[in-house]
Formats: structure tokens, C-alpha cells, sequence
């Protein structure tokens, strides 16, 4: 394991760490898990572990179909390295189905399928509980320009279609999912943060069986289980290998 460097920033559920390239930072996945603005908290032992190699697996699917990342490698079964971002003040959150706070909010029928997806923007703000955006209240913000929000509506629809496909084909129904971009050094939108249980509704397609941080939310199920099963459906043996990371 290599040695981390300063500390930068620590979230919720993770943290950022200096690391030796000034271009890279590290970010580090805890056990830590959170709910309603942060107000309900509990750590969820091996859930750091599982969020690293889920988020990893699904970044190189991305990257695999030509959608940029912050990713760079993993350096051990928690902690990644990757680029340095300024990251955008937003949560683009896709939704394939209707389900969560959107029913809550809006007349649809739970399930609702959309066609094309939802894209909602939100603005990343604990003080004022990441309300809902629309592009002008985003562009007078000076958060992104209404170029910047063209190309991550663009970014989002294309990562939707790639990660539904992958993920069916293993099983798994992406009903909508949380996304965080920001900028590098050149100006380049990048794909970062995390693509996990912890910030997707995974539902398996068959049964509708909850896969995700929803079983935390509500207080129903095994959380664990859940994510110990999305990883199992995703991750082989060969990535475990080509990762060089223990599976234990």
C-alpha cells in the first residue's frame, strides 16, 4: 500500500488525500455510510471496499466506450488514484424509472418508465440541501456555462446508455443514478467521484429486489448483502487478479 500523503478533504463517505504527481490526488473510500443530509449514520464494515472496486469496474466499462474519468488505478482495495479536478457544484442525477423523491414531488406512478431519461441537475450544497436547478438558475450561480451543461447532459445520456447495458446483462436494472463532474487542468469535462451503491438505484431486473443504499434509507434488509451482490455480479476473478487486490 503506498503511503498517503496530506489530507485535502474528507466527505461523508470519503476522502482525498495529496498524492506524489501534483496532477493526482487519492481518493479513499470509508466504511462510513450516511442518509438524509448526513443525519442518519452508521459504518458498515468491507462497504469501502466494495464502493472502490464497484466504482473502478464501472469507471473502465466508461472509459472502455470512450467516456473520460477521474480514475487513473487503484493503488489497494479502498483507495484510487486519481486526477486532480475542479470539481462543478452539481448532482446530475439520471432516472430511467420513476421511484424515490421524484414520486414524492411529482405526480408519477411508481415505475414509470421514462423514455428518454430524466436528467435533473441539483446544486451541491449541504446549506441549502442540494436544491433542484434548472440551467438558468445554474448559469446565473456562475456554476457552469450553458455550454458546460450541454455536454454534461450529453456525458450523462451517453453513461446511461452504456452502464444500463453492461449492468443488465449481469442482472442488474440501473433505475437512476448520481453523477459529479468537474474540470482538469485543460478545461476537459471528466467523469469523477464514485458510481456506486451508495449513488445509483440498482434493482435486479427480474424481480425488482433493492440492490442499494435504499435498504439504509428505509431501514429494510441487509445492506451489505446488497452490495456484496452487486459486486459479485459485476467483478470476475480476472479483475480481482489484474487489480492485484485481495478478495477476502
Amino acid at each position: 500500500m503506498e503511503k498517503l500523503g496530506k489530507l485535502i478533504y474528507s466527505g461523508k463517505a470519503k476522502s482525498v488525500y495529496e498524492y506524489k504527481d501534483e496532477d493526482k490526488v487519492v481518493v479513499s473510500f470509508r466504511d462510513d455510510i450516511t442518509a438524509g443530509d448526513g443525519e442518519k449514520k452508521d459504518s458498515l464494515s468491507k462497504k469501502g471496499y466494495y464502493n472502490t472496486l464497484i466504482s473502478t469496474k464501472l469507471f473502465e466499462i466508461l472509459e472502455e466506450n470512450g467516456i473520460a474519468t477521474q480514475l487513473v488505478k487503484l493503488i489497494d482495495s479502498s483507495s484510487m488514484v486519481s486526477k486532480k479536478l475542479e470539481m462543478i457544484p452539481l448532482e446530475v442525477i439520471a432516472r430511467n424509472l420513476a421511484t424515490g423523491s421524484l414520486i414524492r414531488r411529482f405526480p408519477f406512478e411508481e415505475k414509470t418508465p421514462f423514455n428518454p431519461p430524466i436528467i435533473q441537475f441539483d446544486f451541491k450544497n449541504d446549506e441549502f440541501h442540494d436544491p433542484m436547478l434548472n440551467d438558468d438558475i445554474a448559469i446565473a450561480l456562475k456554476i457552469a456555462t450553458k455550454e458546460d451543461l450541454a455536454e454534461i447532459r450529453e456525458i450523462t445520456l451517453k453513461i446511461n446508455e452504456v452502464l444500463s447495458k453492461f449492468l443488465d446483462e449481469n442482472g442488474i436494472l440501473l433505475v437512476d443514478f448520481k453523477l459529479e463532474f468537474g474540470k482538469d487542468n485543460n478545461g476537459n469535462i471528466i467523469l469523477g467521484d464514485e458510481i456506486s451503491p451508495d449513488t445509483c438505484r440498482f434493482w435486479d431486473n427480474k424481480t425488482h429486489e433493492t440492490l442499494d443504499k435504499d435498504l439504509f434509507r428505509k431501514g429494510e434488509g441487509d445492506v451489505m448483502s446488497a452490495y456484496h451482490e452487486i459486486f459479485n455480479r459485476i467483478i470476475s476473478n480476472e479483475d480481482i487478479k489484474r487489480w492485484s487486490i485481495d478478495s477476502n
